[in-house]
């Protein structure tokens, strides 16, 4: 078991090296002063001072958190009343093929669903941009939010409902009382993650954009495809620090909202 165990954690260091690997080599070289990946000649900032003056840099900025935000309170809160369908359904058939479309929207790749939606827009005339983008940033992050919320649904006991209703509670009580509080961190979790998808999307984003509309992720391989420039490096840092912080903060919420749900446990009998 201990020679396993070795393995295993060596494993697991090498997989973390390969991966961490080339994102910190990209943010030790966005302070070279020397502009180049290679051959670090000196410390300097310009290049973050270089994404701050970027005027059109900013407001793509603003048009990505704007998107990433709006796509994932929407889609939380169609992902949570999916997932209290698909948990409540009465007829087994139903349940497993809602649970099972879902997971094919998860597990379908990003070129097919973003073809996808640029034949839907064109087709209803509707003009890429924004709206574009945000519908389908929601439409790919339901299922993901599905998938965190509804563990956490099935974990419940059904007791908790039944000694609620037998105290009289009505059934917006019980579901913002008693079922809400409860999968409260499934919920937040499905919140991180669709934000997170939502801030990172090339692929789909690439398709369902227009012109005058654009997001970090499209701006960043555009510029990159015109040469390199240190600028991409601070920018695609200062975006990994800000998801490290969503990782952070989503830890500290889960972990206080575990705490939390613990006291709704009926003990048994």
């Amino acid at each position: 078991m201990k020679k396993g165990n070795k393995w295993g954690k060596l494993y697991l260091a090498v997989v973390f090296i390969v991966l961490y690997a080339p994102i910190f080599y990209l943010m030790f070289y966005s302070f070279n002063a020397g502009g180049k990946m290679s051959h670090f000649s000196g410390f300097t900032l310009d290049y973050y001072k270089e994404v701050f003056q970027d005027t059109r840099l900013l407001i793509i900025v603003l048009n990505t958190f704007v998107v990433a935000l709006l796509s994932s309170v929407i889609a939380t809160i169609f992902g949570v009343l999916g997932a209290l369908a698909i948990r409540y359904m009465p007829r087994p058939f139903t349940k497993n093929s809602l649970l099972s479309l879902n997971n094919v929207l998860i597990v379908s790749p990003d070129v097919v669903i973003g073809a996808s939606f640029l034949i839907f827009f064109t087709i209803l005339g509707v003009k890429l941009g924004f709206i574009s983008v945000l519908v389908s940033h929601i439409a790919f992050s339901i299922p993901i939010v599905v998938l965190m919320v509804l563990p956490k649904l099935q974990e419940m006991s059904p007791t908790l409902i039944d000694a609620a209703r037998d105290l009289g509670a009505s059934q917006w009580n019980v579901l913002s009382k008693v079922i809400l509080p409860y999968i409260a961190p499934g919920v937040f979790a499905g919140f991180f993650m669709a934000l997170t998808y939502s801030l990172d999307d090339f692929a789909v984003t690439f398709f369902v954009t227009g012109n005058g509309f654009t997001t970090l992720s499209v701006e960043i391989y555009s510029r990159a495809r015109q040469g390199i420039s240190l600028s991409i490096n601070a920018l695609s840092t200062l975006l990994f620090l800000f998801t490290i912080v969503l990782v952070i903060g989503y830890y500290f919420i889960n972990k206080r909202n575990a705490k939390g749900t613990q006291g709704l446990e009926v003990p048994p009998k």
